[in-house]
């Protein structure tokens, strides 16, 4: 699991090993479910401003004419993904293929 609070001045990102181990044992009411519960890890993160990263990214890509990781076929991907989502969710859940 992890956690990202922005508010928080040293611990931006804690990851926490949590998780859920299924068995299952011939039939539906047999299912066991086991909870794990672990340590809890917060990596450094360096301390910038999120816009002044992105600008300086922008303008390298004009400076030495990279396409740059999230262009215009980058968006397309992510409204597709979205639209798919919403689609999948009004039919409860189910596969919806790109």
């Amino acid at each position: 699991m992890l956690v990202w609070n922005d508010l928080e001045a040293d611990e931006k990102i804690r990851v926490y090993d949590k998780g859920v181990n299924v068995t299952n044992q011939q039939g539906l009411y047999t299912l066991l479910v086991n909870y794990r519960s672990g340590d809890m890890w917060s990596p450094q993160v360096n301390r910038i401003e999120a816009l002044t990263d992105e600008l300086a990214y922008f303008n390298d890509c004009i400076v030495q004419d990279k396409t740059p990781i999230n262009d215009g076929l980058a968006g397309l991907r992510i409204v597709k993904m979205l639209e798919a989502t919403t689609e999948s969710l009004h039919k409860r859940g189910s596969l919806v293929y790109l």
